[in-house]
């Protein structure tokens, strides 16, 4: 260990006495070289959306310190581009959420910048929306999403209500890198910020605004109420409780069980170490709840209540989950075939996907005549689409887009994922399904019957520590240098390198050039239609691999991605 990460670790020692947390963390480590290490390698970084890390005490953390910095970068930021500046602030059930919530009010108010703060923990929609209705000029969500419970994170968003674009994230880390760690960040009490009128409360006027905007995107809610629908619902102890249970009440959904160990919030998540509704795990109190309720459909959000997933009973007697994919597809349908039925599909629709989302959808666009825009990994580059066609007065234009990790939004309201809204349209879709004598998981089998068997998954590669950065990299780097040929069986018949934006036709050597904007994702194109794209994630320490499938059965298609998947694990060295 250097010289300079010890002198960093008694710096902290010395002042880092606002929290005594902090101060009990750095004591029980004295003397371990490795915990110091890890705390103090390297400072926790300002990416594209803001910060993400494990709370405690060092630079390498989330604490009152990092909080405190990254917030006068921002308002520096602020005050550079906006007269009479504000910004709104939200935060989920995570540990010391409230607390960086109201650090980041206080640093913003000794700027002069005046704060909208929600009373209690809201969903990361909510903030979005908040920006929007104030006419705020950013807006902070402290959450780790669903990260476990030892992270915590905080994500920044344009006047716009969309997470800030790339330039703006490159001019805000550029003024965080000038403040100091300690002393940087000027700072004012929160009573004070509350008796000025520079830090005011968020009433229920902007709460049932929203919710009523969430409504507008209704397509069939006059037949909900008749249909009967039973719902199992967990907010996975984080924000969602509350709206989500508002949105499905306002619908005329009454029969409504709540998952009750995970009712409340709790940052701890004891009954769920992730949770994280992708991952089985976090759904198994649901799921045993459903045993005894049997619900039409089981619900579940996660800590900051953009994401949601799904789990519908088979006629085993046993619960089907059901992939961001699959979802997404069938409320892709749903919306364009019953909006086309009814006359309300605007001129010129547009929906929007990521670039690692099933492509079934391209049939489905094809078929209903709307434009399918493809994005960048990241549901703030959907919102980016929908802030280009406000621009030009065309919002209304947009009718839906999702990302496969289980992310969806209907409606131009908001400008990032919303469970809320997914969570209503999930349920409408079930119970119109329902009074059409289809269960979700026949209208998911005649998905696939009318446009393929596209099937789709997901590996992360863990690479914690602090060589696992290098890692990353060194994994990155090599697969440029030393293209595979040949994943599982398959020819590699184009390789698409978004950072150098070109995509490269391996037979014939010519090249084509990616428009999107630069980034570290690498795209395999197979034979018979398969593919394979490979990231860093740009939030946690991990790499993670999208696999793609079309098989003449889903056995088929489920053989071949375990093929490729196995092959191109050994590849990767892990």
């Amino acid at each position: 260990m250097t010289d300079e990460i010890m002198s960093l670790y008694k710096l902290w020692c010395e002042k880092a006495t606002d929290d005594a947390d902090l101060q009990t963390e750095l004591k029980s480590i004295e003397g371990d070289n490795d915990a110091i290490l890890d705390r103090f390698y390297r400072d926790l970084e300002f990416g594209t959306g803001g910060l993400r890390g494990v709370i405690g005490a060092g630079s390498y953390r989330m604490n009152i310190y990092t909080i405190r910095r990254a917030t006068q970068g921002l308002a520096d930021y602020v005050n550079g581009d906006f007269e009479k500046g504000s910004v709104a602030i939200s935060y989920d059930s995570r540990i010391k959420s409230d607390v960086f919530a109201k650090e980041a009010a206080r640093v913003l108010v000794a700027n002069g910048i005046k704060v909208y703060i929600y009373k209690e923990l809201m969903p990361t929609p909510m903030l979005s929306y908040a920006v929007r209705y104030f006419g705020a000029s950013a807006g902070i969500m402290v959450t780790a999403s669903h990260n476990p419970a030892k992270y915590n994170g905080y994500k920044v968003y344009g006047a716009d209500g969309c997470q800030i674009t790339l330039d703006v994230a490159n001019t805000v880390i550029g003024k965080i890198n000038d403040v100091p760690m300690f002393g940087g960040a000027k700072i004012v009490s929160f009573e004070e910020g509350l008796a000025s009128g520079m830090i005011q409360y968020i009433e229920q006027d902007c709460i049932d605004s929203y919710l009523a905007k969430v409504m507008e995107q209704g397509i069939h809610t006059d037949l909900v109420a008749e249909s009967g629908l039973k719902v199992v619902y967990t907010p996975l102890n984080g924000t969602g409780n509350k709206p989500v249970r508002a949105i499905l009440s306002k619908i005329g959904i009454k029969d409504v069980t709540v998952v009750p160990e995970q009712e409340n919030p709790d940052g701890n998540f004891p009954t769920c170490p992730f949770p994280n509704p992708e991952i089985k795990e976090a759904l198994a109190y649901g799921l045993k709840l459903c045993e005894t309720v049997k619900p039409d459909l089981l619900l579940a959000t996660d800590p900051d209540a953009d994401r949601v997933g799904i789990a519908v009973p088979s006629p085993a007697g046993d619960y089907v989950l059901f992939s961001g994919n699959e979802v997404g597809a069938l409320l892709m349908e749903y919306i364009c075939h019953e909006r086309k039925a009814l006359g309300t599909m605007p001129e010129h629709p547009v929906a929007v996907k990521t670039i690692v989302t099933t492509d079934i959808v391209s049939k489905m666009a094809e078929e209903y005549g709307v434009e399918l825009r493809e994005v960048l990994t990241g549901f703030k580059f959907i919102g980016e689409q929908i802030g280009f066609l406000e621009a030009k007065g065309e919002d209304a234009r947009y009718i839906f887009g999702f990302e496969e990790s289980y992310g969806y939004l209907a409606g131009s309201y908001v400008r990032d994922k919303d469970a809320v809204v997914a969570s209503m349209l999930i349920c409408e879709m079930a119970a119109f399904y329902r009074t059409k004598g289809i269960s979700l998981l026949e209208a998911r089998d005649k998905m696939y019957a009318k446009y393929g068997n596209y099937l789709h998954s997901q590996e992360s590669f863990v690479c914690e520590g602090a060589s696992g950065m290098e890692r990353m990299k060194e994994i990155m780097a090599d697969l440029r240098t030393n293209t595979p040929k040949e994943i599982g069986g398959l020819k590699v018949l184009r390789f698409g390198d978004y950072m150098a934006s070109e995509e490269v036709d391996l037979a014939t050597g010519a090249k084509t050039e990616i428009t999107l904007p630069k980034s570290d994702v690498l795209a395999f194109r197979l034979e018979q239609n398969a593919s394979v794209i490979i990231r860093p994630s740009g939030t946690e320490p991990k790499i993670k691999a999208y696999y793609t499938t079309i098989g003449e059965s889903r056995e088929a298609a489920k053989k071949l991605e375990a093929t490729i998947a196995g092959d191109f694990k050994k590849i990767l060295g892990f």
